[in-house]
């Protein structure tokens, strides 16, 4: 069997890190948008902030641990975090593309604080936020395969 090396698990390392700063970008971009431009999340933006929010520190460990093993914590937040963010983002561009539960106080989830070239929104970026964080996640190996 082939000794493995320090060498091999460099793409791992370079993935989880990428992750890591796709969550930092996130996290520091939603506390932009709300605590400097003054716009107030609505209710399914507060749900996206607490599944990007914890990956922080889940990324961070693993990054600086080397540890791929994170994946596993890492992939169930991504996916029901990016989910919200489709719905979130449906519920903007597409009329009539009700919520389950529509908004009854605050700001209404329909509503648009950015819209740059006519179809990037704030949930979109979380989205692609979640979806890069994902594939990384994807493209990395257990962390059996590569010890």
């Amino acid at each position: 069997m082939a000794e493995t090396t320090r060498e091999d698990s460099k793409p791992q390392g370079f993935l989880l890190y990428g992750a890591w700063v796709v969550s930092l970008v996130a996290t520091f971009g939603s506390l932009y948008f709300s605590e400097i431009k003054g716009f107030i999340p609505c209710e399914l933006c507060w749900y996206q902030r607490i599944f990007m929010y914890p990956l922080i520190l889940i990324l961070g460990i693993g990054t600086f641990q080397n540890d791929s093993s994170v994946k596993k914590f890492v992939l169930p937040l991504a996916l029901i975090g990016g989910s919200i963010s489709l719905m979130h983002y449906l519920e903007q561009k597409i009329p009539g593309f009700g919520g389950i539960k529509p908004c009854v106080s605050g700001v209404p989830c329909s509503s648009q604080y950015i819209n740059w070239l006519g179809f990037i929104t704030i949930p979109l970026l979380a989205l692609m936020a979640f979806v890069s964080i994902t594939i990384c996640m994807f493209l990395m190996k257990s962390k059996k395969s590569f010890e």
